[in-house]
């Protein structure tokens, strides 16, 4: 069913809804399943900076989910990033982010699910939760359909459809819209899905239970959807143009670094230092995400690519209690010489042979405090390595293990700070100015990124801070001491190259 082909020319389709909770990741999750089920190879991606969407998704079709923000990438790298990943497969499908036409908020489009679409090519099937309503969705789809022509509608899924009556009055409405009805699903208990106070319950940490619900939600899709409609509808989509993404050439493509750093002007103690009569950094002009490439670093050879005299071993945390990764960071560590092992911060007591550098991604460490400060063996090792100055990147949930304690428990203390959760919600993307140097960035590299966590680290910034942020606060954020770069920002290291690439020549030296 289907020939794999480039990445440029795979049919695809977007999941999309009016809004979040409607099913999106019910139908996008089954729907890659059912796929996979008939003998396709299924390419899965993921709206916006989300984590764990992605888990289910490899779940469903045994290959990584890679997601496509505009936001932190930038436009031009969605339909590379989407190339890379769907090489080789016969589909594509993309699940959307909250509602079709929502993004990056006072942004516009920018972030959004039709703005994907658009960069794409793709049509778009719209998933209804018709659970309250009957003739009035024909006037929520004409909406939806119309209100931006350059995103195409072209089919919709009736969600939580209480009874043959029921699916017989909502397809009479949707008859006018001239939009086809390609599915409808009954409410079905048993595939919800477990959740925690960030979203759905990782599937790293569900195993068995995520593999049942993964299950389910394919049999929900095959029963309920006309597979070949939707198949057909993917065939529609035009080809790419350009190449895909590459993580080699990435780091040979990534210009030198922005030279002098901008004077930010942030009012805080130990902040950077305002230069006389510089003006103020303009609030309004946005960041875009600029590539960089490491500054005055030895090891690299005229064209770009550093030498291979010798393949640092760099440990990436992984396991239940971190579990938040883009797979573009590890093939760009790859791609920069590294060798790239995976550890386990809840079993391993020991760092891998050789270790380097460590990177450490986002996770729930809050949910397995006591098992990671019951390892004290690695909390050690790492403290030893951090203390010598190796390079290690740390975010979010990284930021928080590497703290004197985490809700009272004794953590790795490479940061003096303490952590503890807390009932506000922190979310948002985020403009970001690298304060000073670091493992990771030159001062003045501007990134983007996303906050999203429950806890508060005390205090917020070290000495040396780790980024200078815009909005929604202007505040200085995260800590860089030694080779240590922590922060709360998840960035996403396909929009700056250079950042794996300076991280790995600081393995190689220190």
């Amino acid at each position: 069913m289907g020939s794999a082909g480039s990445g440029r020319s795979v049919p695809r389709l977007v999941i999309a809804a009016p809004s979040s909770g409607s099913g999106k990741t019910t139908v996008a999750t089954g729907l890659m399943a059912a796929l996979s089920r008939r003998g396709m190879a299924v390419s899965p991606h993921k709206v916006g900076p989300d984590y764990i969407d992605p888990g289910y998704h490899a779940l469903a079709t045994g290959r990584v989910g890679r997601n496509l923000d505009a936001y932190l990438c930038g436009a031009e790298l969605v339909a590379p990033l989407f190339a890379h990943g769907a090489r080789g497969c016969d589909i594509a499908v993309v699940e959307g982010v909250m509602g079709l036409f929502d993004g990056a908020a006072g942004e516009g489009e920018l972030a959004s699910t039709a703005q994907v679409a658009k960069l794409l090519r793709a049509p778009v099937v719209l998933v209804v939760d018709a659970s309250a309503q009957a003739r009035s969705v024909a006037a929520l789809v004409h909406g939806f359909v119309s209100w931006d022509p350059e995103v195409r509608v072209g089919g919709v899924i009736l969600n939580k459809v209480a009874s043959d009556r029921h699916e017989e009055l909502l397809r009479e409405a949707l008859d006018s819209v001239g939009v086809p009805v390609m599915g409808v699903l009954r409410r079905a208990a048993q595939v919800e899905t477990p959740s925690r106070h960030l979203g759905l319950v990782p599937v790293a940490e569900r195993s068995g239970v995520a593999v049942e619900a993964v299950s389910a939600m394919a049999a929900q899709v095959d029963g309920g959807c006309d597979l070949s409609a939707l198949v057909a509808l993917a065939r529609s989509a035009g080809p790419l143009a350009g190449a895909g993404w590459d993580a080699g050439e990435a780091l040979v493509c990534s210009p030198p670094p922005p030279l002098p750093s901008p004077t930010l002007g942030f009012a805080r103690a130990g902040g950077p230092p305002s230069s006389p009569g510089a003006s103020p950094p303009d609030p309004h002009r946005p960041f875009g995400p600029r590539p960089q490439t490491p500054d005055g670093l030895g090891g690299a050879d005229l064209g770009g690519r550093p030498q291979k005299t010798r393949e640092p071993v760099v440990a990436v945390a992984g396991g239940a209690a971190f579990t938040f990764s883009y797979a573009e960071h590890a093939e760009l560590l790859a791609a920069a010489g590294a060798h790239v092992v995976t550890f386990d911060p809840l079993r391993d007591e020991e760092l891998p042979e050789g270790t380097s550098g460590v990177v450490i991604g986002g996770g729930f460490p809050e949910v397995y405090a006591s098992e990671l400060s019951a390892n004290e063996a690695l909390r050690k090792r790492i403290a030893e390595l951090a203390a010598r100055g190796a390079p290690v990147a740390a975010e979010c949930a990284g930021l928080l293990y590497l703290c004197r304690e985490l809700d009272g428990m004794p953590m790795c203390g490479v940061l003096d700070a303490s952590a503890r959760m807390s009932e506000r919600l922190t979310l948002g993307y985020r403009d970001a100015v690298a304060v000073g140097d670091s493992v990771l960035a030159p001062a003045g590299t501007r990134m983007r990124g996303h906050e999203f966590h429950r806890t508060v680290v005390e205090p917020g910034a070290g000495s040396s801070p780790a980024w200078g942020l815009r909005a929604p606060v202007r505040r200085v954020e995260g800590f860089v001491v030694g080779g240590v770069h922590a922060s709360y920002l998840h960035t996403h290291w396909a929009s700056a190259p250079g950042v794996a690439r300076r991280f790995v020549e600081r393995c190689r030296t220190s």
